[in-house]
């Protein structure tokens, strides 16, 4: 009678998820070497690298805004699940990333093992049931157990950098264990790199009205363990880092479920779920994701289904981010594991496999908005703006800093937001560079960085785009003051700029003069950057009450190419820095050309025959050619860029990409690759119009559910180069 109620209930859940899109589960039938070769999964604001190595099953807990004084992002600790007599990994040994339901499990000889991460409360439940009892330990590690002085190489994760104090130290966490529960917690001091960046660049007088997220900051977490009992401690080397273990036992084990619960310090409070509740609710969370949006194939190309099931999986890498308050970082996310297998060392060279698992270049609480802007760009299409409120939220919260600092450095209104942006809004204290006596103490004195203020713009167009997609005015308007405030410095600091250097405030056109400016980190000392034009332009015409006028922004600079128009990167630049392609940003992000729009042969133009624009191309990192290539409706480019930018990384879960620029797994790769498929299937005209395919290969079968503006969610498909859609919501 049981085994027939359970076969209803199975046939049943079959016929009412029958038209549902369920994501093919990941499943390796081998153990990993290490931590490289760890599976991911999470939820809420939770990061967990899962794998089983020489017997045992290990993770690490990563949770969004542990930042400690230094503003390193540092992981909450690893864990280590061993039991006497059955290793994992026997003959029957399976770990399963089981997408449709977000959690990972781990299966062998008469053992299972189950993990996931609740969406809705900071909380990671570990199921273990066995058919027989068994002597099982589970074992806290922490390398944080002692104070550890950070070497100049090992500032990388912190914002230090090369700035490094001869005091900077990763303090030791306060680890108390009871009989069956232990807990962990890291409490910054009251003075921190805040401290020293106001100080270093010249802000004190307005240091009491500046945002401060890490002084007094105090982040915990507590195991417990029904069942299990403290069995003592021991010391241990991991990845050449040392680290100390405080184990507990359970010598007659079938099933426990083991709860910790993680508090980043933002005051927050969840109610804690019975494991059961905990289950149903986060996997009908993640059922419910995978719905709003697909792209899926038959699997009879091998190419295309590798394709897809990456764009998948590094979708699932940035749900497990939906309800955090701090955005998933574009250098490893909440997944980054033991630097040695990230940058093996050379012989003869100081092996950053010294560094402890909480190391990454590019910081912690840096945020590198060029690179961050491409974790988030896909969720457009994706349907994913709850995930996009997270980063939108963290420039919410920085902009009364970005606004008193421009008022406090020229003394007039608007949000000043620059590239290396801290956690509290100011500049990276080592890109900010030393200032000589006499100069402008707001730019930062740095060869990349200097007069880079328009990467805000396009996070401000993201939450316009999302308003415009969603028509919820009352969700997205709080965002109204972000994109208010980023026009209006442009408006009144380039005027202002131009009267301190003895010009009139406005061209003889009566346009903004951009001098001095930057085409992203490559054009330098640039004269009307195109790139910050169309983002001036664009963001102007789509903000209600914009206090940049229209007729005040000067056009696209646009240059001859053997005859033919193209646009310039500039009016005119002082020198190149860096390898990026301002000159296609009217492009992407901005949408000034492209399908469906004017003088595309002028974009394409530009992408086929500027120089510069070939001599830059590349799908690695956070490269983008694959989305203009999309854009314009290069077909075979596109094709070629999202083969080489969907390819499987070096790891094992084929979506942890190489570090590219930055640090692995690269999530900037993953966002780039995302949008440029996402563009290859629909674009949207200026009108509204959708053009389904624009840049996809006909021989290429798909199909897809994305959205687009006016509430809209579309499906297509091609099959045999014939396509076919319908509307699922909106008209």
């Amino acid at each position: 009678m049981r085994k027939s109620i359970l076969l209803l209930l199975l046939v049943v859940s079959a016929a009412l998820h029958a038209s549902d899109y369920i994501p093919r589960d990941l499943v390796w039938t081998t153990p990993s070497k290490n931590s490289s070769e760890s599976m991911p999964c999470g939820g809420h604001d939770i990061g967990m690298n899962v794998w089983v190595e020489d017997g045992d099953m290990l993770f690490y807990l990563s949770q969004s805004g542990w930042f400690d004084e230094n503003n390193t992002l540092l992981k909450a600790g690893r864990w280590r699940l061993h039991i006497e007599g059955c290793p994992f990994g026997g003959k029957t040994f399976q770990q399963r990333l089981c997408l449709d339901e977000g959690f990972i499990r781990i299966s062998t000889d008469g053992i299972d093992v189950d993990i996931w991460a609740d969406v809705f409360s900071p909380i990671v439940m570990l199921d273990i049931r066995s058919r027989s009892s068994k002597d099982v330990t589970l074992s806290y590690e922490s390398w944080r157990h002692k104070d550890r002085p950070l070497t100049k190489a090992e500032c990388q994760q912190c914002s230090y950098k090369w700035l490094v104090p001869s005091t900077c130290t990763t303090y030791a966490d306060s680890i108390v264990a009871g009989s069956d529960k232990l807990t962990f917690t890291h409490q910054n001091r009251k003075e921190t790199v805040f401290d020293f960046t106001v100080a270093y660049e010249k802000l004190n007088a307005i240091k009491d009205s500046l945002y401060n997220p890490l002084g007094n900051r105090k982040m915990s977490g507590t195991i417990t363990m029904p069942g299990f009992h403290f069995s003592g401690t021991n010391n241990g080397v991991y990845a050449s880092t040392d680290y100390k273990a405080w184990h507990y036992r359970n010598t007659k084990l079938r099933h426990s479920t083991i709860s910790i619960a993680l508090d980043n310090g933002e005051g927050a409070t969840f109610p804690t779920p019975s494991a059961k509740t905990s289950r149903q609710r986060s996997a009908k969370w993640w059922h419910d994701f995978w719905q709003r949006s697909w792209i899926k194939t038959d699997g009879t190309n091998e190419t295309v289904t590798k394709i897809i099931r990456n764009y998948e999986l590094t979708r699932f890498l940035l749900g497990c981010n939906a309800y955090g308050q701090w955005p998933t970082k574009f250098n490893g996310g909440l997944f980054t594991f033991d630097p040695v297998f990230v940058e093996p060392p050379t012989e003869g060279e100081t092996p950053a496999n010294a560094f402890t698992p909480d190391y990454r270049k590019w910081g912690g609480g840096t945020m590198t908005a060029q690179n961050q802007r491409l974790v988030y760009w896909p969720m457009l299409k994706s349907g994913d703006t709850d995930l996009l409120q997270v980063q939108l939220d963290t420039y919410l919260r920085l902009l009364p800093t970005a606004t008193a600092r421009t008022r406090h450095y020229w003394g007039h209104g608007g949000a000043s937001f620059t590239e290396q942006l801290e956690n509290f809004g100011l500049p990276n204290p080592a890109e900010y560079g030393k200032h000589p006596e006499g100069s402008d103490p707001g730019v930062e004195r740095n060869a990349w960085l200097e007069y880079e203020w328009d990467t805000a713009l396009e996070f401000c167009m993201m939450a316009l785009l999302a308003e415009k997609n969603d028509g919820d005015s009352a969700r997205w308007a709080k965002y109204h003051p972000l994109a208010i405030e980023c026009l209006r410095f442009f408006d009144e600091h380039y005027q202002y700029q131009a009267k301190r250097l003895g010009a009139k405030s406005l061209d003889e056109q009566g346009h903004l003069v951009i001098y001095p400016g930057s085409g992203c980190e490559t054009y330098k000392m640039a004269y009307n950057p195109s790139s910050t034009i169309a983002a001036l332009r664009v963001v102007a015409e789509a903000t209600k009450d914009s206090p940049l006028p229209l007729e005040r922004i000067p056009d696209i600079p646009l240059h001859s190419i053997d005859g033919h128009a193209a646009i310039a990167p500039a009016v005119a630049w002082a020198r190149i820095q860096n390898v990026e392609t301002p000159q296609l940003y009217p492009v992407f992000p901005w949408r000034i050309y492209g399908m469906g729009r004017p003088d595309l042969d002028i974009a394409r133009n530009t992408y086929l025959n500027d120089t510069h624009a070939q001599a830059m191309r590349s799908s690695k990192g956070w490269k983008q050619d694959n989305i203009w290539a999309a854009c314009l409706g290069l077909v075979d480019e596109a094709r070629r860029l999202c083969m080489e930018k969907f390819a499987d990384g070096p790891y094992r879960f084929p979506a942890f990409w190489e570090p590219g620029f930055d640090w692995a797994p690269d999530l900037n790769r993953g966002g780039a690759a995302m949008t440029g498929l996402q563009e290859m299937l629909l674009q949207e005209t200026p009108q509204g119009d959708l053009l389904l395919f624009p840049s996809w290969p006909k021989e290429w079968d798909v199909s897809f559910r994305l959205h687009a503006s006016g509430n809209r969610v579309v499906e297509g498909e091609m099959k045999n180069g014939q396509t076919t859609s319908r509307m699922v919501k909106g008209r």
